[in-house]
């Protein structure tokens, strides 16, 4: 298998990943819903869980593959608000729990990168 073909599998493998730790462990998501959002963070941990989940199955599917590299392209921005109220929850906490919140910061930007370059070289066929 080529790098090009195992790309979108990683990618799905780490939605996937991440989107099961919202329902294993879902305090420490609920922590960094930012305050602004209307509700219950629980509810907010388990949707983008889910949503993480369902954007998994649909990046490892060539034919939803474009589509779905797109949204969690967009997804990957969307969540930026919650890792930047980590980093300011952290900022007080021991430098290794600091340097993690804040290698959350940058880390998005490759990730869109990535989401992106799937949905523009990933193109699925039936």
């Amino acid at each position: 298998m080529s790098r090009s073909e195992r790309s979108p599998l990683l990618l799905a493998g780490l939605l996937a990943a991440a989107g099961v730790t919202h329902f294993a462990a879902p305090r420490q998501y609920d922590a960094i819903i930012p305050a602004a959002l209307p509700g219950n963070p629980r509810t907010w941990t388990y949707a983008s869980g889910a949503a993480e989940l369902a954007l998994a199955a649909a990046v490892a599917l060539p034919r939803t593959r474009k589509a779905a590299a797109l949204a969690t392209a967009a997804f990957f921005v969307g969540v930026f608000p919650a890792n930047v109220k980590m980093a300011v929850d952290w900022r007080h906490r021991p430098v290794s729990q600091k340097a993690v919140a804040m290698g959350r910061l940058p880390l998005q930007l490759p990730l869109v990168l990535w989401a992106r370059s799937i949905a523009k070289n990933g193109e699925g066929r039936a």
